[in-house]
This record gives C-alpha cells, sequence and structure tokens, in this order.
C-alpha cells in the first residue's frame, strides 16, 4: 500500500483544494502561463530569510495574488491564507539544506519547507503543474478528473474489501456463539478491519485534495466506513491479554502501526495480542464478550464493563439466567431481559448466516 500521506500535509492540502480561495488563484496563474513561488505563513523565521520586495499587507485575493505572481519574487501569506503579507520577495533558505529539485523556485520551495514549519506552493511556469512542499514531503498537485478517477476506483476496492470483512465477521459471530474460536479467526477479522482503515486512509487523503469536488465521495466513504473502527475497538478488548506495559491503547496503537508485510502475516497480527503461552494460529480462545454485547441495542459501555467484569467471558453470560443478569449493579430485570433476548437473537441470526 501507498505510503500514508502526513496531517501536516493533509492540512496543507486543505488550503489549495478546490472551493479554497487560494487554490482559484493558483488555477488563475496557471491559467495565465505564468509561475510562482508562495510561502504560507509570515513568522520571524520566514521574515529571517526574506530579502528585498515590499510589505503589503493586504486582503487576499484570487485576482491580488495573479497579479502579484507577474513579479519574479516570492509571495509571503499569512498563517491562514487570510492576507498577502509581501510581494516580490527573494528567499535566501540555508543552501546546505539538501534537495532533490534541478528547478532554481523549485530548489528554493524545497529548501525552505524543509528548515522552516510553513508550507510552501511552487507553481510550474514550464510544465503546468503546482507541487506543495511540507516539511520532507512533496506533493504535486493531480488534475479532479484523474484524482476522481483514482477515488471511484478506490470505492471499489474499499466495498470488496468491506464485504469481505463482513464475512469474516459474521464467521466469528458465529463462532464465538459455538466456543468454536481460534487465533486465526481473530486476527483474520484484525487483519481485514486494519486493511479496510488503511484503504480508507489513502482515499481520505484525495478527499482533502478534491475539496468541494469531494463531496459525494465522502459521503461514499462514511457510509463503507461506518462501524469499522468501533469492531476493530470490540475484537481487540474481547481478545487481548492485558500487562502492566501493554494496555488496550498500545494494542490498538502498534496494530495501527504495522508494515505492510507484517500485517498479511496473521502470526504478527496475533502478536498485538499478547496472547499468553502460544502463538498457534489454530489455538482455542475465548471472547470476553465486548463485541456481542455492544450489538445490543440502546446498552450502556458501563453495563457492558459492569457484565463483564462479572462472569468474565461471553460464554458464561449467554449461559447467565435473567436473575444472574438482574443482579449485576445497574442492569434490572427489564434491561437483563433485554439483554438476553438479545444475545439470543444474535446467536440465531448468527448461526443462521454461517450455515445458510
Amino acid at each position: 500500500m501507498p505510503s500514508r500521506t502526513s496531517p501536516a500535509m493533509l492540512e496543507a492540502l486543505a488550503f489549495v483544494a478546490p472551493g479554497a480561495p487560494l487554490r482559484e488563484g493558483l488555477d488563475r496563474i496557471l491559467q495565465a502561463e505564468m509561475g510562482a513561488l508562495i510561502v504560507v505563513g509570515d513568522g520571524p523565521d520566514v521574515l529571517n530569510i526574506c530579502s528585498g520586495g515590499f510589505l503589503l499587507d493586504a486582503a487576499f485575493s484570487p485576482q491580488r495574488l495573479s497579479e502579484l505572481a507577474k513579479m519574479d519574487g516570492a509571495i509571503i501569506l499569512a498563517p491562514d491564507a487570510t492576507r498577502i503579507a509581501r510581494a516580490n520577495v527573494h528567499l535566501v533558505p540555508n543552501p546546505n539544506v539538501p534537495t532533490s529539485e534541478t528547478g532554481t523556485r523549485h530548489r528554493t520551495a524545497e529548501r525552505v519547507a524543509r528548515s522552516i514549519d510553513v508550507t510552501v506552493v511552487s507553481v510550474s511556469e514550464d510544465q503546468q503543474v503546482i507541487a506543495v512542499y511540507v516539511g520532507d514531503e512533496k506533493h504535486p498537485l493531480q488534475p479532479i478528473p484523474i484524482l476522481l478517477n483514482r477515488a471511484n476506483q478506490a470505492l471499489q476496492t474499499l466495498e470488496r474489501y468491506r464485504n469481505r470483512l463482513d464475512d469474516v465477521s459474521a464467521n466469528l459471530s458465529a463462532l464465538e456463539v459455538e466456543d468454536l474460536v481460534t487465533v486465526r479467526d481473530v486476527v483474520t477479522v484484525l487483519q481485514r478491519t486494519e486493511m479496510v482503515r488503511r484503504i480508507a486512509d489513502e482515499l481520505a487523503s484525495d478527499i482533502v485534495e478534491l475539496g468541494t469536488d469531494g463531496r459525494l465521495v465522502r459521503l461514499q466513504l462514511d457510509e463503507l466506513m461506518g462501524g469499522v473502527d468501533d469492531e476493530r475497538r470490540q475484537v481487540v478488548r474481547d481478545y487481548f491479554h492485558e500487562e502492566s506495559s501493554w494496555h488496550l491503547d498500545e494494542a490498538m496503537t502498534a496494530l495501527a502501526d504495522l508494515g505492510t508485510e507484517d500485517l498479511l502475516d496473521l502470526r504478527t497480527v496475533s502478536s498485538m495480542l499478547h496472547l499468553p503461552g502460544t502463538l498457534d494460529l489454530d489455538a482455542s480462545v475465548q471472547p470476553r464478550g465486548y463485541r456481542l454485547l455492544s450489538r445490543i441495542p440502546r446498552l450502556p459501555d458501563s453495563i457492558i464493563e459492569a457484565i463483564v467484569e462479572r462472569f468474565g467471558s461471553l460464554q458464561k453470560i449467554m449461559r447467565a439466567t435473567i436473575d444472574d443478569l438482574d443482579d449485576v449493579g445497574g442492569v434490572g430485570e427489564t434491561r437483563a431481559r433485554s439483554i438476553k433476548d438479545g444475545l439470543a437473537r444474535l446467536a440465531e441470526s448468527s448461526i443462521l448466516d454461517r450455515y445458510s
């Protein structure tokens, strides 16, 4: 899978996305077949590398930006890109900062971004390309039709992966009810949820870059991702072995940080659960019950926590009588009946789905 776009770059891309005033100004520069070098930020670090030019301090407008781009120097914007601070500035970054660029404008842009915590936008006059620099990252902006095509392909891939996740999740539910769960069944669901999340992360980057043109894609992404993060968290809560230095948050973070090759290795994924004594994928394991209890409507997390703490495993919870459940603090007879009926319906539907 491609490397993920950093939060800093995503924030920068939002500034230059379609619908943003800065993007309109950049498009005007491209249409006029001009080049430009724009720094989003006018703090002391930026001013220290500025030479010449003139102070403007005027409200930003796309028209002003394109007019100022007719001059050779860089344009300095306020951090929120709502004002144009300076224009026709000569930037003098540290020449010892490494750069892989060849053109003068792009070399300057990369050096400034690598040495100062600002967003730098370079518009190529010859290649008609807009490139965004943040830190060590460079992101050339893609034409909207290409981005939309890529986003639609990603949505199709995500839908296939989500369908597969739903299948393995339903299978896990049936196995939990029948007390036949193995480590392999658990880590397969975790692997699939992480794959779905990573495809969604890549798609989210395209949506940011699409700006107002990505609203329909965003709606489809939100629909496809509904419940995935909750499913992932509940599976980990059900099976991971907590230690003094290994808690739920550590397990979730370690799972998210797995490399692509490690994610494809079920034994590596299972190691995130810190299961005691074995990495045998065919070893039997028992869920605590968080996952199925969370599927019962209007059952608060505090009650779920209390039930799991009282009984310890899903099988014991399912065998508990209404009176047993009523004895748990905060449950009450009405809620106990609801829990008992809810688990019975989940058990029936899970088994029917598995064998249908």
